[in-house]
């Protein structure tokens, strides 16, 4: 069987320290490879053939099948590393919290130890008014310890 370790440091040697990174990587009992990456300045297809090829050429057919797939992080993926958080300053996020509350709002920063978001206070909206307004009152810090899962908005409005 592949081990995830060996296809990690195929994956790592390609990208090592540049724009783009690993975010998950998964191979099944059934040598089904899946590689989940993420960029500081986006994945583009051009991006994943090149990884998929280098890792194709460190493994061998003949000796153990496999299946390789290997894509971007999708939209509807919550968000995993710390370093996505730094891609999507100035979108909408839903965030869960541990003790189960949802929140909503523009991630405006992040830090080490958490994210600042301005969260959605609901006005009356005015007929032209696209997206609910926040004021600075609305600003809550979150520590990344209490974050159980958070996930881009995407709007297409």
């Amino acid at each position: 069987m592949i081990s995830e370790k060996a296809i990690s440091e195929i994956v790592n040697d390609l990208i090592g320290e540049g724009d783009l990174f690993l975010v998950k990587l998964r191979v099944t009992t059934q040598n089904r490879i899946m590689v989940y990456i993420d960029g500081d300045n986006g994945v583009t297809i051009d991006d994943c053939s090149r990884l998929s090829r280098h890792i194709e050429s460190h493994l061998d057919r003949d000796k153990e099948d496999f299946e390789l797939e290997v894509s971007s992080v999708g939209l509807s993926q919550p968000l995993q590393l710390h370093r996505q958080y730094f891609n999507n300053i100035g979108r909408r996020l839903a965030v869960k919290l541990e003790e189960g509350k949802e929140m909503k709002g523009r991630l405006s920063e992040v830090s080490q130890e958490g994210i600042l978001l301005e969260q959605d206070i609901k006005t009356k909206k005015k007929k032209k008014q696209k997206e609910p307004e926040t004021s600075p009152e609305a600003k809550i810090f979150i520590p990344f310890g209490d974050i159980v899962e958070a996930k881009v908005l995407v709007s297409f409005k």
